[in-house]
């Protein structure tokens, strides 16, 4: 299937505020798989269970949206940010061990493990290295670059002036950068980017 154009996207956003739920599988398509990866670096293992919350928000709220796909882009990640956070503040707030060792043990996997680990590897391995980062260079970048936000909308996701936003993205990919070129290698693909132009 064929990527749709931002036009196309465009459009998809103002039909599926009015209820049309093909523009709404539109933009789920478009707009997971960089929300995903924006979760893996806020909340690990439970990225999938935060986006997963995330959307059923964003499909009770998308009648209320306007705006054009930018915009929509920045307010899912903003979503996603948010449910990312109340999930790490229940995790503090609760012993670390909700289940028993064995009980861990023998539950079975949801998908194909092995299908799963492979298709996985070399994103994972990029946004374990964007989140080893400093975190407010680790969420522009990933805003910037894996979301595909400009620097004033990651700016209004983080609650964070556009010059911030930039100065810390830069900073950001340059310790990558630096980090990429002294280190062996280490399976990660080179970060696809979602923005053209520069930071």
């Amino acid at each position: 299937m064929e990527d749709a154009t931002e036009d196309e996207l465009g459009r998809a956003v103002a039909a599926a505020a009015g209820g049309d739920e093909d523009a709404f599988r539109l933009l789920y398509r478009d707009v997971q798989p960089r929300l995903l990866r924006y979760a893996r670096a806020l909340a690990g293992s439970d990225a999938e269970d935060v986006t997963a919350e995330a959307w059923l928000q964003i499909a009770r709220d998308i009648a209320g949206f306007q705006g054009e796909v930018d915009a929509f882009r920045g307010w899912c990640a903003t979503i996603v940010r948010n449910r990312a956070l109340d999930l790490l503040r229940r995790r503090s707030r609760r012993p670390v061990a909700d289940r028993s060792l064995e009980e861990v043990l023998s539950m079975p996997a949801r998908e194909d493990t092995e299908a799963l680990a492979l298709a996985r590897l070399s994103t994972d391995a990029a946004v374990r290295l964007i989140a080893e980062l400093p975190p407010d260079q680790a969420e522009a970048v990933l805003l910037r670059v894996v979301v595909g936000l400009d620097a004033e909308r990651a700016g209004r996701v983080l609650g964070k002036r556009a010059g911030a936003v930039r100065t810390a993205a830069y900073r950001g990919l340059r310790r990558l950068a630096a980090r990429l070129d002294t280190a062996p290698d280490t399976g990660a693909a080179p970060v696809r980017t979602h923005t053209e132009g520069a930071l």
